[in-house]
């Protein structure tokens, strides 16, 4: 399937998960899972920082719109893809991205995917919660809500991964 016609089914169905689904769960203690940074972090390696950075910010700028943030999303999108290729280059396969198509946890492996998307997740919800709150007395509250938010996070973007990502081998 064409990367662009793929990247924009992404873009709709991440969208519509994280809007209708995941917003509306409220699980507590502060938790608020997010799914949607696994989009900017699937995205083709070839796309380069300057429109990595606009597509993120359309995207968050798009669930801003229907969650009523107010450019939080956006702005945690844009910080993430800001690092995404600093995080790529820092992990960086001996051969290189070259011969890789896709970006999943299948192409790159557990360990990869884990620090990567990891990395890049911890970094976005650091951002989201700190300018959420934008309080130092409530310090501890937003290292709570990032300690049980990341791991909540990632755990689903597996998920997503294992269900709806294909596992096909690709030579490297």
């Amino acid at each position: 399937m064409n990367s662009v016609v793929l990247n924009s089914i992404r873009f709709v169905l991440f969208v519509l998960f994280q809007v209708l689904i995941l917003n509306n769960i409220e699980p507590g203690f502060g938790i608020y899972p997010m799914i949607y940074p696994l989009f900017i972090f699937m995205l083709p390696f070839q796309l380069g920082t300057v429109p990595l950075m606009l597509l993120s910010f359309i995207f968050g700028l798009v669930i801003d719109s229907f969650s009523n943030t107010f450019g939080l999303h956006a702005s945690s999108a844009v910080i993430m893809a800001f690092f995404r290729p600093l995080i790529f280059k820092w992990l960086s396969p001996r051969d290189g991205y070259e011969s890789v198509e896709s970006v999943n946890v299948y192409s790159m492996g557990g360990r990869w995917f884990l620090y990567a998307y990891g990395t890049l997740l911890l970094i976005h919800n650091t951002w989201f919660f700190f300018i959420e709150s934008f309080k130092l007395n409530e310090f501890l509250w937003v290292l709570l809500k990032i300690g049980l938010s990341v791991p909540t996070s990632f755990i689903l973007s597996l998920l997503v991964q294992f269900i709806f990502v294909s596992n096909k081998k690709e030579i490297r």
